[in-house]
């Protein structure tokens, strides 16, 4: 039996309400990710399979009902549990589409070809994506990883090249 994948597409910060809704920062684009059944993992846990009763936006968010959390007390204690989907269970992309963890561990390079680390983790301030950037001498760059900054992804070589904004490399890269 071969392993199964799991890739992280959303977070529960909260409760909702006092039925076992659970507030959700979702990563993902697809809406279809959050019907019939997701994973959820508590800390280093192996990941949990949970029916999913419904699921809507909400202010940002996703508002998320599980067959086996009925009420605020168990939603609380879904707090700040990983919400999953098996890798296989991911929509096909279209050519200029990567997931985020197939990013995980690229190189990243300036257009003039010079290396400035590898990507190492993810945020999501305020909707936006960030890239954290880890730099050869241990140094973290945020970057927003928007189209406007992201040159191209280059999966076959595994490397990102980026255009930053002026100035931005610099408060991160600048001796103090």
């Amino acid at each position: 039996m071969t392993e199964t994948h799991f890739i992280e597409i959303g977070l529960i910060v909260k409760p909702h309400g006092l039925r076992g809704e659970v507030c959700v920062n979702y990563f993902a684009d697809s809406p279809f990710l959050l019907k019939d059944t997701v994973w959820l993992q508590k800390g280093k846990n192996k990941p949990v399979e949970h029916k999913v009763i419904s699921s809507r936006p909400h202010k940002g968010q996703e508002l998320l009902t599980l067959e086996s959390c009925r009420n605020r007390n168990c939603a609380e204690e879904l707090r700040n549990v990983k919400v999953l989907v098996p890798d296989a269970e991911l929509p096909e992309l279209t050519e200029e589409e990567v997931y985020l963890h197939q990013l995980e561990g690229m190189t990243v390079v300036q257009e003039d070809g010079s290396v400035i680390g590898r990507i190492t983790a993810f945020q999501f301030n305020l909707g936006a994506e960030v890239w954290v950037i880890t730099t050869t001498d241990k140094k973290e760059v945020l970057f927003p990883a928007t189209e406007e900054f992201v040159s191209n992804i280059d999966l076959d070589e595994n490397t990102v090249t980026i255009a930053p904004p002026p100035g931005l490399l610099d408060l991160y890269l600048s001796e103090k």
